[in-house]
């Protein structure tokens, strides 16, 4: 794995930006910018580190599964004028 890029969606607006990449130390980094709303502005959260891709992409897999269950749309390229979450 490279990286793995995801963007989530909300009735049409940005929630959180996923991205999932090999770090230089050999493990696997997950971080994910939250959209806490347009007066806010986003919040990192991580980085997650896991020893192997299989790890961290299984992790994304269910974080982003959830969303889906909650009526999150799941992009797999971020669109670069999607409005924030207010």
């Amino acid at each position: 794995m490279s990286e793995l890029t995801r963007e989530v969606l909300f009735e049409g607006h940005r929630l959180a930006f996923v991205r999932c990449y090999d770090g230089v130390d050999g493990m696997t980094v997950v971080e994910a910018e939250v959209q806490r709303g347009a007066e806010v502005g986003p919040v990192g959260r991580g980085p997650y580190r896991f020893a192997s891709a299989t790890e961290a992409f299984r992790f994304v897999q269910e974080a982003l599964l959830a969303l889906q269950y909650l009526g999150c749309t799941v992009a797999t390229q971020a669109t670069p004028a999607a409005p924030a979450l207010s």
